[in-house]
């Protein structure tokens, strides 16, 4: 186990019925004009798995040919990956990663990469505004595919990066049936940050949200992504605040290369490792990692919520299960630097059996761990002691967890 860790505005699209004279009823089903897509900006890109990088055949609202066209699986789980704000307007390598890692999983599923680089390449607060209208585009998108091939929207699955979790949010909210399931992959914090539900992504955007946080923090005090629950599960790797892998060191060790790019690299780093995450978990599915219920992540520090019983964990990524509760779920775990991220999750009790009167005490431990497909050795753990009249805790070297030690005074 080599590697293991221890412990704007909003605009309404209203269906345009035919004239009724006051002698005929008011019907629903009545004659009904054929919907305008042609105000639909987004472009809706069916990606291959022989080339997940080119956008070759677009999916476009109201041209019925372009579903044969682009070989559109009518009996299949439709995936729609949503990116956020840009700063170059150009898409960003996370994208094939997530197409093709989706094909891996669903070979037989369509996975449509959704553009709206052109709104999203604004001042952010302006991108941001845009993502209402990008929701509205998607959700007549979902629409058109129900009503020309009665195509349920439940086997639609979103999955939104930063800004895109909160567009996939609005769409899922306009569209008339939910759709099955929206992802957000750290969904963004700016702007949305303590927003009402209808303004944000919510858990009454789909049948399923869950979300990843993995960069709740930024400067001045604002989070880059959300810190507050939005789905039906939510789930803080390492906290959701820092990312290892994505260390201040690496960004010392880049800046004679990359400059002051090394320290924008390090922030896109922690945002980007939702995405990452995901992957990973369609990737090694048969070594997801687990995530454990904790009420905050101090408390999971201590190693106090390391149960699955009651629906206290759940895997991470692709295959997370709705837990059926009346509020919002925060799970936490700890993860490696680098893919496979799953760590295992170890609590270390320490008792000592003589009074500790200094102050302040450290000690540094070696530990190996023995299991049937490998061998860990030398595992260094440091642990600083803190002792007080009636009370104990313990400080935690950077990357290195135990759980209590309990001392006496």
């Amino acid at each position: 186990m080599a590697g293991a860790g221890y412990f704007a505005w909003i605009c309404i699209f209203l269906p345009t019925f035919t004239g009724v004279s006051a002698n005929q009823p008011s019907s629903p089903t009545g004659p009904q004009t054929e919907k305008d897509y042609s105000k639909v900006q987004t472009k809706f890109s069916l990606r291959t798995a022989l080339d997940p990088e080119e956008d070759s055949c677009y999916l476009i609202p109201g041209q019925l040919e372009t579903i044969r066209q682009c070989n559109f699986n009518q009996t299949a789980r439709t995936f729609l990956v949503i990116h956020g704000w840009t700063v170059t307007g150009m898409f960003e390598s996370w994208i094939p990663k997530l197409v093709l890692a989706l094909y891996e999983r669903e070979a037989d599923s369509n996975v449509i990469v959704v553009d709206w680089l052109t709104r999203a390449h604004q001042h952010y607060p302006v991108a941001a505004d845009n993502t209402k209208l990008v929701g509205h585009d998607i959700a007549h998108f979902v629409e058109w595919l129900e009503e020309e091939l009665n195509f349920p929207s439940e086997e639609v699955h979103m999955l939104g990066y930063s800004l895109g979790a909160h567009v996939a949010g609005y769409a899922g909210s306009y569209v008339p049936y939910r759709v099955g399931r929206i992802t957000g992959l750290d969904p963004a914090g700016p702007e949305f940050e303590g927003a009402e539900a209808h303004r944000r992504l919510s858990p009454d955007d789909a049948v399923f949200v869950d979300a990843l946080h993995t960069f709740t923090r930024g400067s001045l005090g604002r989070s880059i992504g959300i810190q507050q629950p939005v789905g039906h599960v939510d789930i803080y790797p390492n906290g959701g605040s820092f990312q290892p892998g994505c260390s201040l060191g690496r960004v010392l060790g880049n800046m004679r290369s990359q400059g002051v790019y090394a320290v924008a690299d390090a922030i896109k780093c922690q945002h980007e490792r939702a995405i990452h995450l995901f992957i990973d978990s369609l990737l090694n599915e048969n070594s997801p990692s687990m995530a454990y219920r904790c009420s905050n992540q101090e408390t999971f520090e201590k190693g106090v919520c390391l149960s699955c019983r009651k629906n206290r964990c759940n895997k991470v990524g692709y295959d997370v299960r709705r837990i059926r509760t009346k509020r919002s779920g925060r799970m936490y775990l700890k993860t490696g630097a680098d893919m496979p991220f799953r760590v295992y999750h170890y609590q270390l009790k320490m008792h000592f059996f003589r009074d500790i009167k200094q102050t302040e005490t450290s000690a540094n431990f070696l530990v190996s761990l023995v299991g049937t497909l490998n061998e860990s050795k030398g595992l260094p753990i440091r642990v600083i002691v803190f002792c007080a009249e009636n009370s104990a805790s313990v400080k935690i070297q950077p990357a290195e967890e135990v759980t209590l030690v309990k001392c006496h005074s």
